[in-house]
């Protein structure tokens, strides 16, 4: 007879979540985690066999629905006008989990570098591509000045967007 699906992974997960914004990835106790999922490290290290792991499971939770809403706002408008504003309107509409994981993962790049390469891989695979063509598109058609670094308008972009 086949085990039933379990949600022990959802649950390390989400404990995990609550203990790196505590204590941060470095400082957080793989074995309080594991106790607050209910759950034994042994379980811990079955789904995540490393911090670094479990911290992109965290990760991933929040921001692939955040990352798709994004992209999706992006497209909504016909104009770039209207696709900024769409843009930043969905920054703006961020839940409480979506803005604590995006602190989450800024604190932790500014951290490790591994976990900064990581990252970046991720949201290079989400949202930002998309970020970018928006930028080029406001750049090709003088709506962005053309004179700034791209690295420099798409930080500016984001910020701007998150600051609300």
């Amino acid at each position: 007879m086949a085990r039933p699906r379990s949600d022990i992974a959802l649950r390390i997960v989400t404990a995990a979540a609550e203990r790196f914004l505590h204590d941060g990835v470095d400082g957080a106790s793989l074995r309080q985690i594991a106790v607050a999922a209910g759950t034994n490290l042994g379980m811990v290290y079955y789904y995540f066999p490393t911090k670094d792991d479990l911290f992109l499971a965290v990760v991933e939770r929040h921001y692939a629905p955040l990352s798709q809403a994004i992209i999706e706002a992006i497209a909504a408008g016909p104009s770039f006008d209207e696709r900024v504003r769409a843009l930043y309107d969905r920054f703006g509409a961020m839940s409480d989990e979506e803005f604590v994981v995006l602190r989450l993962m800024l604190r932790e790049a500014l951290v490790s570098s591994e976990r900064l390469n990581r990252v970046f891989e991720r949201m290079m695979q989400g949202h930002t591509p998309a970020m970018l063509e928006l930028l080029s598109e406001g750049i090709a058609t003088g709506r962005v000045a053309g004179d700034l670094h791209p690295v420099a308008a798409l930080v500016t972009m984001a910020v701007l967007a998150v600051a609300p």
